[in-house]
């Protein structure tokens, strides 16, 4: 598909009849059906390729999906002949042109589904500093540059006429590409990416409306009508007022016959397809391009479920995998590297790079004078500079009204895609947002003390989890004297909007909280109702997380740090009371594991095999609630122990600390085995003030005694409480790891999930904050060498 024979060719033979097939004598490229399934084929295949090697190198779909295109095109594969007249002819350029403007119409539509309007009205003078200078700085300068250019060096006629335009689309930018380039860097929900999404969405807008202002001004000045521009203004008016007023409150209605988003109705999206091609022939009406219509009618459908989920279920997948890569096909046909002169191609990539510069300046001087710190603000920068697919449709837009010629329109292209390869690697391989969770702070259980609130940090995936938490709460004893700070967070994956939240619920000074989501109702209602039964002794503030499985640990890890909680609970990604499909179960599996990596303080993974599960309270259903504390030794099994002594105080528990000893050991004590004794010392001076506590020993000498102990004891208790971590050179251990299923439970607490057994009993699994670790023993080990302290073997 060469432009050139295009711009040649006044007809082209073209071949409706029917395919009769191979055996036939028939050649499928001789038939404009099979030529056009092949040309879908090949660029769906040809970009998932290119996806497939470039993803692990930090590079967004975009870039594959341009390369594929350029592949394809004129300046590789598309100039063979054979290849191109077999499967990209010169008569199905219309057809494939035609279906692939349709998928862009698609495709825009569903980026204004995404669109979450309230993050304009929600995003601060920071942000709205950021934006605007984003947009301008880069404008302004760069459009003083070019016309130092036009007067000081030779340039070509074309070049010359739109090198203003040149350096104005050069300073774009869309917060569709921004959100994008954050959901594949795995930023969304770091502090970093939604500073960049409100500040995206302000330089957005100014690029939108100047992209209109420039492409409208430009048709009505080609027929020379002023009167022509303002009726073209007044019925773009009318659109968004339709919009507004006529589908938006079809949509509302919509929504509240919609339960969830596998009962929307046919009929209603066959209802919403026809506003789409109506707002596309109505734009192509007024003189407007067909695709403004389509994305002014999806920013105002609500985003989020049930509705705007329910659209995307139905058309994204298809749309992002099938009908965009023809698209990068069409637009890679125009790219043509040997008419690019190499005159033009400095001038233009100059005005490139000053565009680079000054808005990364004018990023980072708002942001600096904010108080942000100057590696943020760099990579901030960094990150709005990137352009994609909305500044690549504007361009094809700006050809198409001879604002910029094709040459133009390649370098401006490649330019892009130039940009874009190397900014993104670069945040993506030098920007670590987990660094901001560390502390030198000790967020541990076992380092508060007894009188202090203890904070605690929950995550519910699903309501059905909430009885087991609440349990848990329970068990945790928030008194008067020993207060409890509960933070609970409903965890839901991100879909039918772009852009990640985090709402808190907690009400102000009394007022309700109205931002409460259907999906966190109950689950609201019921840690409510536990606040009140404990008044004075436990506090509740809730929190719903909507954000993507893959950076849903940034939310509950930026809070943890926050809010200085000394544990943070998860559950386990099976449940008896839950079924979900694997995928689900795999996705929440990976949020656990990432909270434990890059948690600041405690983590514990409940599993709950059923004897938390019932609604009421589980210590006012029985007499004593049996906790046990299995010991081996180490950091996470003393912070497990330090979880069950607070238990302990709960005139309802009785806890049982079960210390494994290994019959072999050879008398040498290690700092770790001294640390572990003075925590069992304390323990056992306890165990005389408090009858419901016991202290009891098991020796064995190697893992299949432990294997047989665990089997023994598991029935005696509802609640077990182990350490993840433990000695690896440990002979009670080895071979556990082997056959683990679940690694992040450990070698223990994975045998109470692999064995067979009818038991009910839960398990909570603790893992002690990483963080600084060697350097506390090595504090430890000098206190206690310093003292010269006599370790007694029990």
């Amino acid at each position: 598909m060469d432009d050139s024979q295009l711009d040649n060719t006044m007809c082209a033979v073209r071949h409706n009849q029917r395919l009769r097939g191979i055996f036939y004598g028939d050649s499928p490229f001789f038939f404009d059906t099979p030529v056009f399934l092949a040309q879908l084929s090949i660029a769906a295949l040809v970009t998932a390729i290119m996806q497939h090697f470039f993803t692990p190198l930090g590079q967004s779909a975009f870039i594959s999906q341009v390369l594929a295109g350029i592949i394809l095109g004129p300046s590789f594969l598309g100039g063979e002949p054979e290849f191109r007249d077999r499967f990209f002819p010169i008569s199905s350029f219309y057809t494939v042109d035609t279906f692939a403007y349709f998928g862009v119409m698609l495709f825009l539509f569903i980026i204004g589904v995404k669109t979450d309007l309230s993050l304009i009205r929600k995003c601060g003078k920071k942000a709205l500093a950021i934006g605007i200078s984003a947009f301008s700085v880069p404008l302004l300068l760069n459009f003083a540059i070019g016309q130092i250019i036009t007067h000081s060096v030779p340039l070509e006629p074309s070049i010359h006429r739109s090198i203003q335009w040149i350096t104005s689309f050069q300073a774009l930018s869309s917060s569709h590409v921004i959100i994008c380039l954050l959901a594949d860097l795995k930023l969304m929900n770091s502090e970093l990416g939604r500073l960049a999404i409100s500040s995206s969405m302000m330089s957005g807008i100014c690029s939108w409306l100047w992209a209109v202002m420039v492409l409208t001004g430009k048709q009505s000045l080609h027929i020379r009508k002023v009167k022509t521009f303002l009726l073209m203004l007044l019925f773009l008016g009318a659109m968004v007022f339709c919009a507004l007023f006529i589908f938006r409150p079809t949509m509302l209605w919509i929504i509240r016959r919609t339960n969830n988003p596998r009962s929307l109705k046919e009929s209603n999206v066959c209802m919403i397809f026809v506003f789409i091609l109506g707002s596309a022939l109505f734009g192509e009406m007024m003189g407007q391009h067909f695709l403004f219509g389509p994305i002014i009618l999806g920013v105002v459908v609500p985003d989020g479920p049930p509705l705007g989920t329910a659209i995307l279920n139905r058309l994204e997948l298809f749309v992002s995998s099938i009908m965009l890569p023809i698209y990068f096909v069409v637009t890679g046909a125009r790219i043509d590297f040997s008419a690019i002169s190499m005159r033009n191609f400095v001038v233009i990539e100059f005005l490139a790079v000053c565009s680079l510069i000054w808005k990364v300046a004018g990023v980072m001087v708002p942001s600096l004078y904010c108080k942000m710190p100057i590696n943020d603000a760099l990579y901030l920068g960094l990150i709005l500079s990137n352009q994609g697919i909305i500044e690549v449709l504007i361009l094809g837009r700006a050809q198409t009204t001879e604002l910029i010629d094709k040459q133009t329109y390649s370098i401006m292209v490649v330019s892009i895609l130039m940009f874009t390869g190397i900014l993104a690697p670069i945040v993506k391989f030098s920007y670590k947002p987990f660094k901001r969770y560390t502390t030198q702070e000790r967020m541990t259980i076992q380092h508060i003390k007894p009188t202090s609130e203890l904070r605690i940090l929950a995550c519910i995936h699903y309501q059905e989890h909430t009885p087991s938490l609440i349990n848990l709460f329970e068990a945790s004893y928030p008194n008067p004297s020993g207060p409890i700070c509960f933070y609970v967070v409903h965890l839901i994956e991100l879909a039918g909007r772009s852009a990640s939240l985090l709402v808190d619920h907690h009400p102000r000074n009394g007022i309700p909280d109205p931002s409460r989501t259907n999906e966190s109702e109950h689950i609201i209602n019921a840690l409510r109702f536990f606040e009140h039964e404990h008044r004075g002794s436990a506090t509740v503030y809730p929190f719903t997380s909507i954000s993507p499985h893959e950076s849903m640990h940034d939310d509950v890890c930026s809070l943890a740090a926050e809010k200085k909680v000394s544990l943070v609970i998860v559950l386990f990604h099976r449940h008896p009371v839950i079924h979900i499909p694997e995928g689900e179960s795999n996705a929440i599996r990976a949020v656990n594991t990432n909270i434990s990596l890059k948690s600041p303080c405690t983590v514990g993974i409940l599993v709950d095999n059923g004897a938390m599960t019932s609604t009421g309270s589980m210590l006012s259903q029985r007499d004593v609630c049996r906790v046990g504390v299995i010991f081996l030794g180490g950091a996470d099994d003393r912070e497990a122990l330090a979880f069950g002594c607070r238990m302990a105080k709960h005139p309802n528990i009785g806890l049982t600390l079960i210390r494994f000893l290994d019959l072999d050991l050879d008398g040498t004590f290690s700092m770790e085995m001294r640390l572990d004794l003075d925590i069992i010392n304390a323990f056992r001076d306890d165990c005389t003030k408090n009858s419901h506590c016991e202290y009891q020993e098991v020796s064995v000498k190697d893992s299949v005694g432990v294997i047989g102990a665990i089997r023994s004891i598991e029935s005696a208790f509802d609640l077990i409480l182990v350490g993840r971590w433990h000695d690896k050179d440990s002979r009670l251990l080895v071979g556990l790891e082997d056959w683990n299923e679940f690694p992040e439970l450990g070698s223990i607490g994975g045998l109470f999930v692999s064995l067979e057994s009818d038991s009910k009993v839960s398990v909570l699994v603790m893992q002690q904050m990483n963080e600084a670790q060697d350097s506390f023993v090595a504090f430890e080990t000098t206190r206690w060498n310093s003292f010269g302290r006599v370790w007694p073997l029990h």
